[in-house]
């Protein structure tokens, strides 16, 4: 999720563990816990690509990381602040710590909660940004804040936020579920064999899903709101992974695939060769646009290959989001 979800959950998660102690600190070293975890982004600074992308939401984001440094940050502040125990400090370090990829893990680029071993968690059921999940858990931090110390009221406040956040995720999860099979009966009445159905949120909402669906030379993308009157469509897009042509067997290109999970096209273009990945959907509702959120340059220079991230227009993301409100009331 962003940062400042992060932050309000760290924030909420410290009040509710240590609160009652420690009071507005530990609201204040709780939202500083939960962002961390996203301390993984200074690999981009030190590394190329290909490596920072399997480095980000890995090691920081798993249980392993949780312990450790749950234990470490546990042991340094009960020999600053002796209101908590060793151990009511390690808890507190710990569960701030464990809920960020708890969290992560519903967005569509998920955790390595698992780490060291090779499993990413992704239930792909909420977007990175959702104004209705964070905004309302932030109204209540912020009332919590401002009840005394170990009042009733506070922990109240502070509880209701994660009650509220946590009954929106589930809400998000149903709806999962209730796309997937629209989606599942629109491929079923379009006589569509497929090979894989995946579905994911539409930017900053949970009413606007969209669906990467794998055929046997293309992968189909296709949305739905739940305002929708008219038949779900799907728009081709040809796979094309021939066109990377020797850059296939370069190890770069190969970890790049298998960070995709093989949602992939290729696109060959004026200045060179461009690997999309679907899993991240397009900067467009133009179901013809081949604007992909996330495209790669590969191309070879002295000798070594390279990848780099293509970079974002601001001004198609501007015109996404008033194209994405006049969608999400229906087609």
């Amino acid at each position: 999720m962003d940062s400042v979800t992060q932050i309000v959950l760290g924030a909420a998660v410290g009040e509710a563990v240590l609160g009652k102690k420690i009071g507005n600190k530990a609201m204040v070293l709780g939202a500083i816990a939960g962002t961390i975890p996203d301390l993984d982004v200074i690999a981009n600074y030190f590394t190329d690509t290909v490596s920072a992308l399997e480095i980000h939401r890995g090691f920081t984001h798993s249980i392993v990381f949780a312990v450790v440094f749950g234990l470490l940050f546990g042991w340094l502040l009960s020999l600053w602040d002796k209101r908590a125990t060793l151990k009511q400090w390690f808890w507190f370090w710990f569960l701030c710590f464990i809920t960020h990829p708890l969290l992560d893990a519903h967005t569509t680029w998920g955790t390595q909660f698992f780490w060291p071993f090779d499993l990413r968690l992704a239930y792909k059921n909420i977007f990175v940004i959702d104004p209705l999940y964070t905004l309302p858990f932030l109204v209540f931090l912020i009332l919590a804040m401002l009840q005394k110390r170990g009042s009733v009221k506070r922990r109240r406040f502070n509880n209701l936020g994660l009650i509220v956040s946590s009954t929106y995720m589930l809400l998000t999860l149903i709806l999962k579920g209730i796309t997937y099979s629209k989606f599942e009966s629109a491929l079923k009445k379009q006589n569509i064999a497929y090979a894989a159905l995946e579905t994911k949120p539409s930017p900053l909402n949970a009413i606007l899903w969209t669906a990467n669906v794998e055929t046997e030379g293309a992968f189909l993308i296709g949305d739905y709101s739940f305002f929708d009157t008219k038949p779900i469509q799907f728009s081709s897009h040809p796979k094309n992974h021939d066109a990377l042509g020797d850059f296939a067997e370069e190890d770069k290109v190969k970890r790049l695939i298998k960070i995709t999970k093989g949602w992939y096209t290729v696109s060959e273009r004026e200045d060179g060769v461009y690997l999309n990945d679907l899993r991240f959907g397009m900067i467009s509702v133009d179901p013809n646009s081949e604007k992909f959120a996330f495209s790669f340059l590969i191309e070879k220079k002295e000798n070594e290959v390279t990848v780099t991230e293509e970079e974002k227009d601001t001004r198609e993301a501007r015109k996404l989001f008033s194209d994405l409100w006049t969608r999400i009331k229906g087609n």
